[in-house]
């Protein structure tokens, strides 16, 4: 370790390039790592919200919570330690005043009884107590500038809505979610679809004992149970894109990886003339081997916990809107996949140093 700092001392704008290569490729695997989670987790935070085991949706949705409907009398159906019946439906909400097209957002209202487990935790306001009132994802005071009060209306539809208080981390593929009770959801429901029906539901959440949902009885054949994980991984697009990302920060850390072992080989080779000098002076090429692991090792350590710090900084004074969030799981196992495969790359360089010959090093 020691010839190996001091040759990074003597070289150190050369030294200083590489770790700057090192540094950028890092911090993009970072950045790209925080964007994904971000975003992956803005498909399904307001589900990890429920801490629930499993979900019913009827039988011919194929896992869509969008194209289940069936009757709110099938929660009687379902025997679980715990069980919360959800109406889904998405809209177009806009304030009722006077402002610009960008105030309008996508959003998606979860119709839900105050009293059952999938209610959230209020931050700001009030919980909903009666028709037409709502509670909605933070996110909407944050970047849109809603407020406590206000009156919202719903693209084509002839009904307003007042927003009682706001709550957090919940979102449902990347839209907010706006919560009210049952009554006002079968109105929204009904007016999208063009006729009233009432005590209609998307989904029946239930709680398990130890998660164990192989317990959970039915006794109909119009529903059908999926593990929350398995509803989670067949979201509209949230599977292709974790995948997607995934792969793209896997390749970047194997070519970070690469890099720096090209640039530790081609240093060892530049150095060939000096290295067969010290063989020749009977230092071992066992202690050389271990210089040159020791110096790729300080390189890679440094550059990546640069790029890590620069990440964390880069997270604090980004605005609302980016869909980014930090995994310090994440973060800890891609710095030591770094680290560890780029000191592994280096072996390379070190079959080289065995293989130089000091004669005709020194010629």
């Amino acid at each position: 370790m020691f010839l190996a700092w001091r040759e990074i001392r003597y070289s150190k704008t050369r030294f200083a390039l590489i770790i700057g290569v090192v540094v950028l490729i890092s911090y993009l695997v970072f950045f790209l790592t925080g964007l994904a989670y971000g975003l992956a987790q803005e498909n399904r935070t307001s589900i990890d919200k429920w801490e629930a085991d499993g979900i019913f949706l009827a039988e011919e949705s194929n896992t869509n919570i969008n194209m289940s409907m069936f009757p709110k009398d099938l929660l009687e159906e379902v025997n679980a330690d715990e069980t919360a019946s959800l109406g889904v439906v998405s809209s177009v909400i806009e304030p009722n005043r006077e402002t610009d097209e960008d105030a309008k957002v996508n959003a998606t209202f979860f119709g839900i009884s105050a009293e059952e487990f999938i209610m959230p935790d209020i931050i700001d306001g009030d919980a909903f107590g009666e028709d037409r009132q709502v509670v909605a994802d933070r996110s909407l005071r944050d970047e849109d500038g809603y407020e406590v009060g206000d009156e919202l209306s719903l693209s084509g539809m002839d009904l307003t809505l007042e927003l009682v208080g706001f709550t957090e981390d919940s979102k449902f593929n990347v839209a907010p979610v706006l919560y009210t009770n049952h009554s006002t959801y079968q109105e929204i429901r009904a007016s999208g679809f063009g006729q009233r029906e009432d005590e209609i539901i998307s989904a029946i959440v239930v709680r398990q004992e130890n998660g164990d949902i192989e317990a959970v009885e039915q006794t109909t054949d119009e529903l059908a149970l999926y593990d929350i994980d398995e509803f989670i991984n067949n979201l509209p697009g949230y599977n292709a894109q974790v995948l997607t990302f995934g792969l793209m920060i896997g390749f970047l850390v194997l070519i970070a990886a690469m890099i720096i072992g090209i640039f530790i080989y081609v240093l060892t080779l530049q150095k060939s003339s000096m290295l067969g000098v010290m063989k020749a002076q009977g230092i071992s090429s066992a202690y050389i081997g271990r210089s040159v692991v020791g110096q790729t090792f300080i390189l890679a350590a440094f550059g990546v916990l640069t790029g890590l710090i620069l990440t964390l900084g880069t997270g604090l004074i980004l605005p609302n809107a980016v869909p980014y969030m930090n995994n310090f799981i994440f973060l800890i196992t891609i710095t030591g996949l770094l680290i560890s495969v780029a000191v592994t790359g280096a072996f390379f360089s070190v079959k080289t140093v065995v293989n130089i010959d000091p004669l005709e090093a020194i010629d």
